[in-house]
C-alpha cells in the first residue's frame, strides 16, 4: 500500500494530528447540538448520551482508533517504544469511552480515567525522546493533566458524583465546575498529542 512508502513515524504523526483535530471539532459540534449544555456544569461525557451522542461517541472512538493505529506504527521506532505502549493503553481507554457511555457508570469511569492517566504518562515519558523546547512543554502538559486529574477525582469523591450521573460542584474544581476541571485534564493531553504528531511528521529519521 502507498502509505507504507512513508517513514513509520511520519504515518503515526499524521494519524495523531488527525485524531486530535477531528475530536476537537466534533466536541465543539456536540456542545452546540446539546440544548442548554454548560462547559462548566456538564461533564464532557454528557455529550455521549444526549442529542449529540452519535457525533460525540463516534468521534471519541475514532480518536482512540487512530491513536491505536498510530501507536502501532510508533512501536517500530525504537526510541519511542515506551511512549507507544502508553499511547496504546490511552487509545484503548478512549475507544472504551465511545462504547461505554456514562450510563455504564463504573466501566465508563474506569476507561475514561485510564485514557486520561496514560495520556499524561505518555506526555511525561516523551520528555526523554523529544528535543527542546518540545520536551519541556510535553512534561509540563503531562504533569498539568495529572494534577488536574487528581483535582477532578478529588472533586468527584467529595461531592458524591463518583456513583452518580450528575456532576455536583466541589471546591476541588477551583471555581471551574466539574466540566471545566475535566477539560483541564483533557485539553493539555490533546495539545501534547497534536504537538507530537507535528514533531513526528517533520522528523526525518523516523
Amino acid at each position: 500500500m502507498r502509505y507504507m512508502s512513508y517513514p513509520r513515524g511520519m504515518v503515526a504523526g499524521v494519524l495523531f494530528f488527525v485524531a486530535v483535530t477531528q475530536f476537537v471539532l466534533c466536541l465543539t459540534i456536540s456542545e452546540a447540538m446539546y440544548p442548554g449544555y454548560s462547559v462548566s456544569a456538564n461533564y464532557i461525557s454528557d455529550l455521549g448520551v444526549g442529542p449529540s451522542a452519535i457525533v460525540f461517541n463516534s468521534s471519541v472512538f475514532i480518536l482512540g482508533l487512530l491513536v491505536l493505529i498510530g501507536a502501532y506504527f510508533l512501536t517500530r521506532v525504537s526510541s519511542f517504544r515506551t511512549v507507544s505502549v502508553l499511547l496504546l493503553l490511552m487509545a484503548v481507554g478512549a475507544m472504551g469511552v465511545g462504547v461505554f457511555t456514562k450510563d455504564f457508570t463504573l466501566v465508563h469511569g474506569a476507561v475514561s480515567s485510564a485514557a486520561f492517566f496514560f495520556a499524561a504518562l505518555s506526555a511525561i515519558a516523551s520528555f526523554k525522546v523529544l528535543k527542546k523546547p518540545l520536551s519541556l512543554i510535553s512534561i509540563i502538559l503531562g504533569f498539568f493533566t495529572l494534577a488536574a486529574l487528581a483535582l477532578f477525582s478529588g472533586g468527584m469523591v467529595t461531592s458524591g458524583s463518583l456513583t452518580s450521573n450528575i456532576g455536583y460542584d466541589s471546591g476541588f474544581y477551583l471555581g471551574l465546575g466539574p466540566g471545566g476541571m475535566e477539560r483541564m485534564v483533557v485539553y493539555p493531553a490533546l495539545m501534547w498529542l497534536a504537538g507530537l504528531g507535528g514533531y513526528l511528521v517533520m522528523k526525518d529519521e523516523t
